[in-house]
């Protein structure tokens, strides 16, 4: 038994599992276009971009489904695209 393989079996006897790369790229995409956001909300004092901002780069966090990471990550990037001035 290789070391991944015993690590990932010590997790799940824990109940834990590891996300999968589509939750990881979208965790990561929405976290960087939320810094973009949240940057350029504070340059332009936009109160609106900063919390939207803000929102993309925390949510994450609190979501444990791939689909509704990608579906809130969607909605809120829309969100920020309307509000950008």
């Amino acid at each position: 038994m290789d070391a991944a393989s015993e690590a990932a079996g010590t997790l799940g006897a824990l109940g834990l599992s590891l996300p999968s790369p589509a939750y990881l790229l979208g965790a990561v995409l929405f976290g960087i276009f939320g810094y973009v956001a949240y940057r350029r909300g504070k340059l332009a004092s936009s109160p609106n971009l900063r919390w939207s901002g803000l929102a993309l780069m925390i949510y994450p966090y609190a979501v444990s489904e791939t689909w509704m990471l990608w579906a809130l990550g969607v909605a809120l990037c829309g969100w920020v695209w309307w509000k950008w001035e």
